[in-house]
C-alpha cells in the first residue's frame, strides 16, 4: 500500500503545505496521487486542509469528488485534539474506519499522502494515538519541522517516538524563513538535529505567498523525498 504519512513537530508547522506540494511534485512525475486527512479539526468546513492541498496541487474538488467519503473519514468543528473534538460532538473515532478509507484509496492511486493531526503523539481516543494507525498501515513518515528555537527538542522527541514504534523515517523538511548567515539558530538546527538523530535533512522550505514560487523551491526537496522513499521500500 504505497503512501507517506506527513507529521510535524507540533501543530501549525506546515504539514498542509508540504502535503500539497509533495502531491503536486509526484503528479508531475507521472504518478496517480491523492491526499488524505484522517482527522480534520477546528473548521466548520470539512474540506479545509484538503482544499489547501488541492490548491497547491493545481487540482479542483471535482477531480476527487468520487473519493470524498474516504478523503476525510472524520471532521470536527472544535479546534482541539481529535479525541476531545470527537467527544464534543458525541462521536467516537474508529481506527478501523480510517484504515479502510486508506486502503480503499490505495487501490486506486500510486501514492496516498496522509496529513497527520498536530504532532506525532496526538490521541484519537482515550486509548489510541493517531501515529499508531499509521504504524499499523506500515506508512513511512516525513517529518515537518518548524525551524525555530525549540526545534531541537521537539524533533528529537518526535524521532524517538517513531523509532520506538519501528517506523521508517523518510527525512526532515525544515519549514520557515530561509536561513541567513547571521541567523545562528535557523542555520544550526538542521545540522545538529541531523547529527543527533542520523535522520537526513532534506532541505528548507521558505514562507512564500506565491504558490508557483513555493513549488519551485520545493522541487529539489520533492526529489529527495522520492529518492528516500524508494530506498525505504
Amino acid at each position: 500500500m504505497p503512501g507517506i504519512f506527513v507529521t510535524g513537530t507540533d501543530t501549525e508547522v506546515g504539514k498542509t503545505v508540504v502535503s500539497g506540494l509533495l502531491g503536486r511534485f509526484l503528479l508531475a512525475q507521472g504518478y496517480r496521487v491523492i491526499t488524505q486527512k484522517w482527522l480534520q479539526t477546528g473548521s466548520a468546513d470539512a474540506m479545509s486542509d484538503l482544499a489547501s492541498h488541492l490548491k497547491l496541487m493545481k487540482r479542483k474538488k471535482e477531480d476527487v469528488r468520487q473519493y470524498l467519503a474516504d478523503l476525510i473519514p472524520y471532521s470536527f468543528a472544535l479546534p482541539a485534539s481529535p479525541h476531545l473534538a470527537a467527544e464534543g460532538e458525541n462521536q467516537k473515532i474508529d481506527a478501523e474506519k480510517i484504515k479502510q478509507s486508506y486502503r480503499s484509496l490505495s487501490e486506486n492511486f500510486d501514492f496516498v499522502i496522509v496529513e497527520g493531526s498536530g504532532g506525532v503523539l496526538v490521541p484519537y481516543s482515550e486509548e489510541g494515538l493517531v501515529i499508531d494507525i499509521a504504524r499499523d498501515l506500515k506508512l513511512p513518515v516525513l517529518i515537518v519541522v518548524s525551524n525555530k528555537l525549540g526545534a531541537i527538542n521537539h524533533t528529537l522527541l518526535t524521532v524517538e517516538a517513531l523509532r520506538g514504534r519501528g517506523m521508517p523515517i523518510i527525512g526532515l523538511i525544515f519549514n520557515g524563513q530561509q536561513p541567513r548567515g547571521d541567523d545562528l539558530i535557523q542555520t544550526d538546527n538542521p545540522r545538529i538535529i541531523s547529527k543527533l538523530t542520523m535522520v537526513n535533512s532534506l532541505g528548507h522550505l521558505p514562507r512564500l505567498d506565491d504558490i508557483n514560487e513555493l513549488y519551485d523551491c520545493f522541487q529539489p526537496l520533492g526529489e529527495k523525498v522520492l529518492k528516500a522513499f524508494n530506498e525505504q521500500i
